[in-house]
């Protein structure tokens, strides 16, 4: 992260993780993931930024292949699990309406008006399943979008999966918050007659005999 942000003109650099963020009447609106500070050489701080590792939701059960594997693992190391019932898949729909964007909101608003910067870190495909960002330059951007994927590597002689970022995307902190928090509207007419359609349904269904005593 040290190289994320032109501003942050490092000397000495040290993180954390997991910092508590109060809003102003000393309510927490979350912990932001990574703070990584630079200070001088009298220890005192000059500067921080923000890191947020965005994961992803997954909808189905992990626990049945996870025990199905350890009851044998060297026999079981190359099974094919996703013809299974409830096979996990990832939410990236869930991951960004209820995970994304209300960190955003909250921790990234905070930050935002301190005018300090955020960098969120996230998969490639996750990314790939939000709206358009409009970008910017580096030194006008308010959150550096770090993309990761998995690319196949020799390590060891032996190939292997490693995680690798491959983009960086710069962006200004409230166009890109309105773009992932503005649903793109479905046709009215589609919707009503969706309706008219369970309303047939009910029409239909033989009403309830009640007698009145």
């Amino acid at each position: 992260m040290l190289h994320l942000f032109s501003s942050l003109r490092m000397l000495i650099g040290v993180l954390w993780t997991e910092v508590r963020l109060n809003d102003a009447n000393g309510n927490s609106a979350g912990n932001i993931d990574v703070v990584l500070v630079s200070y001088d050489d009298n220890g005192k701080l000059m500067d921080f930024g923000a890191l947020e590792v965005q994961a992803v939701y997954i909808s189905g059960n992990v626990r049945d292949p996870f025990e199905y594997y350890m009851k044998d693992a060297q026999e079981h190391g190359q099974m094919d699990w996703s013809n299974q019932p409830n096979y996990p898949r990832p939410d990236y729909l869930s991951s960004s309406r209820k995970r994304l964007a209300p960190q955003l909101l909250f921790k990234g608003g905070i930050l935002n008006s301190w005018r300090k910067k955020i960098a969120v870190a996230l998969n490639k495909v996750f990314f790939d399943t939000l709206p358009r960002l409009t970008q910017v330059s580096k030194s006008k951007a308010d959150i550096a979008w770090l993309i990761y994927d998995l690319q196949m590597t020799t390590i060891n002689g032996q190939q292997r999966y490693k995680l690798t970022k491959i983009d960086e995307v710069f962006t200004e902190f409230a166009p890109a918050l309105l773009s992932i928090t503005t649903p793109v509207p479905g046709k009215m007419d589609d919707f009503v007659k969706f309706l008219q359609e369970r309303l047939d349904e009910q029409l239909e269904t033989p009403p309830t005999n009640m007698t009145i005593e």
